[in-house]
């Protein structure tokens, strides 16, 4: 999964986190255009792929999705599930995703393509059937974090060796905690 053009710090692991972390620190899915953009660095479809069809509904439920989720995972990492959330993203991964077919490339090398143009709900439910797979795995599940940053809201998939990381990244919310530290030491 590529990083957001404009915030190449934050790699959550998957795709329905990276999702949500389009909501800070501001909404990067502002406009249609900006949600053709995150489709793309999100890996939801390959480089060059129109999507044409994309207008205001598509940000709507892209945002209705990113909402649902973010109560959803939240209230799983806080033992207190909310089932109309969970109600809700089950639902919206009942479609089919968009098939994927190898296509030559100009180079002669093998590169991913979609089998029809994506329709909204198909992309939806990718996002949507990630989040049914992150949550049902306990290994993956287990491996869920809220960022440890003052005021990050951030949630990421910790693969790091030992499992000990703290920060949605170390950049920046990692960053302002060791330099508050510092802070507190020298006082």
């Amino acid at each position: 999964m590529a990083p957001h053009a404009d915030d190449t710090r934050f790699a959550p692991g998957r795709v329905c986190l990276d999702l949500l972390g389009t909501a800070h620190p501001r909404d990067l899915l502002g406009t249609v255009d900006s949600l053709r953009v995150w489709c793309v660095a999100a890996g939801l479809v390959p480089d060059g792929t129109p999507l044409d069809a994309a207008d205001r509904r598509w940000l709507i439920a892209f945002r209705d999705l990113r909402g649902q989720l973010a109560v959803l995972v939240r209230g799983e990492l806080a033992g207190r599930p909310v089932p109309a959330a969970l109600d809700r993203v089950n639902v919206v991964a009942r479609p089919a995703p968009p098939a994927p077919r190898a296509v030559r490339a100009s180079d002669g090398s093998l590169a991913r393509a979609l089998d029809v143009a994506p329709e909204r709900d198909a992309l939806l439910s990718a996002v949507a059937r990630d989040a049914v797979d992150l949550l049902t795995d306990p290994v993956a599940r287990g491996r869920l974090r809220q960022c440890a940053g003052g005021r990050c809201p951030r949630i990421y998939l910790d693969t790091s060796r030992g499992g000990r990381r703290r920060w949605c990244s170390s950049e920046v919310c990692g960053n302002r905690e060791r330099v508050a530290r510092h802070r507190r030491r020298t006082r």
